[in-house]
């Protein structure tokens, strides 16, 4: 395995299990391929200009496009944030800021418990 993949909270696995089990099998295909394969190709994984480290996770399933936001810890760790079913060709704001939002969150709660020792 090159990376490792976390869910912050519950965020992703609530978008995760509202889908049905084939997009949850094309979420899985994607997942897998991010933990194993050093390229990814960008039409599955790519960085988002402008949000300071935040990347989006793309799937397709048919005419349904999904997005998973996520970003990096340590190198090889891969942090799952929200999920989104895609409806315009452009990503909602709405959608990034709440991700933004998910990354500060994980790295603050991260930060109180470093220093609390545990």
């Amino acid at each position: 395995m090159i990376r490792q993949i976390i869910f912050h909270k519950n965020y992703f696995v609530d978008f995760f299990e509202n889908q049905n089990d084939k997009v949850q099998e094309k979420i899985d295909f994607v997942l897998d391929m991010i933990a194993h394969i050093e390229r990814v190709p960008t039409q599955f994984f790519k960085h988002m200009e402008g949000t300071d480290g935040l990347y989006e996770i793309r799937v397709k399933y048919g005419t349904d496009i999904f997005r998973i936001f996520c970003c990096f810890d340590q190198g090889k760790l891969v942090i799952l944030f929200n999920g989104f079913q895609k409806k315009t060709d452009k990503t909602p704001k709405k959608e990034i800021d709440r991700a933004i939002k998910l990354k500060q969150e994980y790295f603050n709660e991260k930060t109180k418990l470093l220093k609390n020792g545990k």
